[in-house]
């Protein structure tokens, strides 16, 4: 099921169609423990990383237990959503192992040094509303896949391209001092300046209409 992850992320990367992704498990849990007997070396590049390397808007729709590598996985989208009754955890080291896609740092980044602390080294499971306080999840789905389907079209009503330069400056950006950060951030305006949705996103602002975004 790794390997196809990431084989399928390789896929959607060389697809120029789609505008967005979702992640989500046909199960009730998103993922109930850890991946026992996995070589993290066996599969290269990880799913975390894969999925992180999408250029789309990458949405993860939780619920149940969300624990060890399914919070890994959920940690490389960019926008997660959780039922009411989803709790989460990364507590590998007490089974002996580590956290082997990313998690000892997306964690911190996502929620703070003390808390990911927390949740590593002490196993501290967290429930959706303790989640979305932490920020670990930006909503909480109440009403379930309609929450979902609201989120998946405001993403597509966005310029698509101007999505996936909002992405490269926040991941590429969270790795550099502030000077160049918005150094990058001016560089990624001029290169969405020559582009068609640029044109037609100005153009549907003055006629006061919905923009028709391409994507070129």
């Amino acid at each position: 099921m790794a390997r196809d992850l990431s084989q399928i992320c390789e896929q959607l990367r060389e697809d120029r169609e789609p505008r967005v992704a979702v992640l989500r498990a046909s199960a009730p849990d998103f993922c109930s423990g850890p991946a026992e007997d996995l070589d993290p070396a066996a599969i290269s590049p990880d799913p975390a990383t894969s999925l992180s390397a999408l250029r789309v808007p990458l949405v993860a729709f939780l619920s149940g237990s969300c624990v060890s590598v399914g919070l890994e996985l959920a940690l490389a989208c960019d926008i997660r959503i959780a039922t009411p009754d989803s709790i989460f955890s990364l507590a590998d080291a007490r089974e002996g192992t580590l956290p082997m896609w990313g998690g000892t740092q997306r964690l911190p980044r996502a929620i703070s040094h003390g808390r990911a602390t927390s949740m590593l080294l002490l196993g501290t499971e967290i429930d959706a509303p303790t989640s979305r306080s932490w920020g670990l999840i930006h909503e909480i789905a109440d009403k379930g896949d309609a929450d979902l389907t609201r989120v998946v079209e405001s993403l597509l009503t966005s310029g698509p391209l101007a999505l996936e330069l909002a992405k490269e400056a926040i991941h590429r950006g969270s790795e550099l001092s502030l000077r160049d950060g918005l150094r990058l951030e001016g560089d990624l305006n001029h290169q969405l300046a020559a582009t068609e949705d640029r044109a037609e996103g100005l153009a549907a602002f003055f006629a006061k209409r919905p923009p028709d975004f391409s994507g070129r």
